[in-house]
């Protein structure tokens, strides 16, 4: 069966199900890079991806927002010209009941009455005001113009409304 919407997921309920020492069939990890670009060199700007309701990302929303947004920011930089990190690791481990779907399945099954289900996916728990997403660049016109694209389409991957914060400054820090 394939996966849900991620919109099905989006809604914090409950406590985080992180314990992968006692989840049996824990799916790994979707999003396998975090920090992409030349992490050796001085930015003097930052633009931060900030979310503005609080939720969980799926590892997907997250693999899907980085490779759009690095996909810009190489067309528009090189592989070397800025440093894009993704902050929030997912935790949490979702679980979903497989119901069936074909005729005859309400004889089949029992519902969802008492379900706790199997490990699907994983999800990161985010806060409202949380930085999703941070980019490093050499400060100039058409620099703001690159990120703000390469920004927004990746916050068109996330499930709840986001928007850009810039910091600009002399060697800024790379955290």
């Amino acid at each position: 069966m394939p996966r849900r919407p991620s919109r099905c997921y989006t809604r914090i309920d409950g406590p985080p199900y992180t314990r992968v020492e006692y989840i049996h069939g824990s799916p790994p990890s979707k999003i396998r890079i975090y920090e992409m670009g030349n992490a050796s060199r001085n930015y003097t700007l930052r633009a931060d991806l900030v979310i503005d309701e609080a939720c969980q990302v799926t590892d997907g929303a997250l693999e899907a927002l980085r490779v759009a947004a690095s996909r810009h920011l190489t067309n528009s930089f090189g592989r070397d010209g800025f440093y894009l990190k993704i902050r929030p690791k997912p935790f949490h481990i979702i679980r979903e009941r497989r119901m069936l779907a074909f005729a005859g399945a309400d004889r089949l099954q029992d519902g969802m009455r008492k379900a706790f289900g199997k490990p699907s996916a994983r999800a990161a728990r985010v806060k409202e005001g949380e930085v999703i997403c941070s980019v490093w660049v050499d400060d100039s016109p058409k620099a703001v113009e690159a990120v703000k694209k390469a920004l927004y389409v990746g916050a068109r991957k996330l499930p709840r409304p986001s928007h850009i914060e810039f910091t600009r400054g002399e060697s800024l820090t790379l955290k």
